[in-house]
């Protein structure tokens, strides 16, 4: 019988009914039926609602990161990631500038930008200035859309339009400024945009395509400071190897495309720990680091007057608090809890020192011993598993691949098998 993809009412279905069909059409044994209709800590009901045609849910591991200090305040960080070493990358960056004060963070504001695409403009200049002219009708008509948000203080801010050459002939696009507070904004900004459309095809002459929002966060900017001292990272070598590396990475989109996703390791663990939304942000994070055109580093490195490291960071962070999962996940809601965070603005701070700390420490290791050896020793757990290992072999199996130097599939099923024969 030939299988097919066609399932009528399919999205009717409830999840239990969904996972039927798709156990039919994959032949998946009862096993698999059974850990996919298992949904942890998350309500069938509720992933239900969250996403389409849901038939269970996948389980990241949920991670705590402690010694962070952040503008005087110790934090435990919860950390969603399957990658090992991530976690402890900022554990250990952290140790090292606890005692000299931690990270220093800030927030430019929480700010978005919707765009509106108009085409076919007859006189793109004049238009433009005709656009600027209508501010305080703009304003009415955003403010309109979201009351309550204007209510907590937020709302439109300004309006701005541009004249942007393209492939497709010249293109008008109005950007609305658009303050949305403890919410990350999307459908705030996406609706001022799309209620803001056929006036601008009245006042423009033109017609209007896309309205939504921008991703390049860069007026909702989080930056994060330390200084690791020479004593404590290990001397000027190490300090010097760091900054080195960054100026590689700074100079060089092949290095930095590796340099930036480490620090997106930490960035997303979080974002993602917290039910916000992990693709908004790294796609705003590698835009702004193609901001001079050409790709760089998000962080960066410098020697203080003292002789020690200081790093930094910059990059949009555009997070909240409120809608979506980050409300409705109940283990969103406990990470917002272990956080302590009562605005999206503290929130986009300590994501922020994060990424620093998960970037020096990432520095560190390819500056000394190389990012396989910490990377691996963590790893070869997951190897030791792979090959079949169970309860107490699996630490036995993966300290003989570390003390092997061979960190393989292969290996730990011939240590595994040594073990059991012994």
């Amino acid at each position: 019988m030939t299988k097919t993809s066609r399932i009528p009412g399919f999205h009717r279905m409830a999840p239990r009914e969904r996972l039927a069909a798709v156990a039919a059409f994959a032949g998946l044994d009862a096993d698999a039926v059974e850990r996919l209709g298992d949904t942890g800590n998350l309500d069938a009901a509720l992933a239900d609602r969250l996403i389409e045609n849901v038939i269970g849910t996948m389980n990241i591991p949920l991670g705590v990161a402690t010694n962070m200090r952040i503008d005087g305040e110790d934090v435990l960080i919860p950390m969603a990631t399957e990658e090992s070493s991530v976690v402890a990358a900022v554990c250990n960056a952290g140790r090292q500038c606890y005692e000299n004060g931690g990270f220093a963070t800030s927030l430019s504001g929480t700010v978005m930008i919707a765009q509106i695409q108009a085409v076919n403009v007859a006189d793109p200049q004049a238009a433009r200035l005709r656009i600027l002219d209508q501010r305080a009708a703009i304003q009415a008509a955003c403010d309109a859309c979201d009351p309550v948000l204007v209510s907590l203080g937020g709302g439109f801010r300004d309006v701005e339009a541009r004249v942007l050459e393209t492939a497709g002939g010249v293109m008008l696009i109005t950007h609305l400024i658009v303050d949305t507070r403890d919410a990350m904004g999307a459908n705030a900004v996406n609706s001022m945009a799309e209620k803001l459309a056929p006036s601008i095809e009245r006042w423009t002459g033109g017609r209007v395509y896309l309205r939504i929002l921008s991703n390049l966060a860069d007026r909702r900017l989080a930056r994060a400071r330390a200084v690791w001292r020479c004593a404590d990272i290990g001397g000027v070598a190490v300090r010097d190897g760091i900054i080195s590396a960054y100026h590689f990475a700074a100079a060089d989109p092949y290095r930095a495309a590796t340099h930036n996703k480490g620090v997106m390791n930490g960035i997303s663990a979080v974002v993602l720990a917290t039910g916000n939304d992990t693709r908004a942000v790294e796609a705003g994070a590698h835009a702004y680091a193609a901001r001079s055109g050409s790709y760089s580093s998000l962080t960066r490195f410098e020697v203080t007057a003292d002789g020690d490291l200081s790093g930094s960071i910059e990059l949009p962070m555009a997070v909240g608090l409120v809608g979506g999962a980050t409300r409705l996940h109940p283990t969103a809601q406990s990470c917002l809890k272990i956080l302590g965070v009562t605005s999206a603005e503290r929130l986009a701070r300590i994501i922020a020192a994060v990424g620093l700390a998960q970037n020096f420490s990432a520095l560190k290791a390819l500056a000394t011993t190389g990012i396989q050896k910490g990377h691996m020793a963590l790893h070869a757990q997951n190897i030791a598993m792979m090959a079949g290992a169970l309860g107490d072999e699996i630490e036995r199996v993966a300290a003989a691949l570390v003390a092997g130097g061979v960190v393989r599939i292969d290996v730990a099923q011939s240590v595994l098998a040594d073990l059991r024969n012994s």
